[in-house]
């Protein structure tokens, strides 16, 4: 059974640092293209980082130097670091597995349950 699960949410103050991980049960994460979307209420659905099977990163402009993509092929996980956080960052954020190889393409069809970052003084 696929299964993506994410962590390591939580509150945070603005400028501070939080690391998200999605572990990956049954799939590869190497064999598919994984991103990570975020959501808030009253905004569109909005996608943050991706990372083809290649290994290449692409950002959104509004995350662009502060957050990372990255994958631990031993562990199966696929990470969200996210540096120098703004409150405007709040949001569930949600691993995505299987999707158009192209940034801007569709996402697939295995999702996370999401994990919320808040970002408050």
């Amino acid at each position: 059974q696929m299964q993506l699960v994410e962590s390591g949410g939580g509150l945070v103050q603005p400028g501070g640092s939080l690391r998200l991980s999605c572990a990956a049960r049954g799939i590869d994460t190497r064999m598919y293209v994984m991103r990570w979307y975020r959501g808030a209420p009253g905004k569109q659905r909005e996608l943050v980082a991706h990372m083809p099977t290649d290994g290449s990163t692409n950002y959104a402009d509004a995350v662009l130097g502060r957050f990372t993509i990255s994958r631990d092929n031993a562990k199966n996980t696929v990470y969200l670091q996210m540096n120098s956080l703004e409150p405007e960052d709040t949001a569930v954020y949600l691993c995505n597995a299987g999707g158009a190889r192209s940034f801007a393409g569709p996402p697939g069809s295995y999702w996370g349950q999401g994990t919320q970052v808040t970002v408050s003084s």
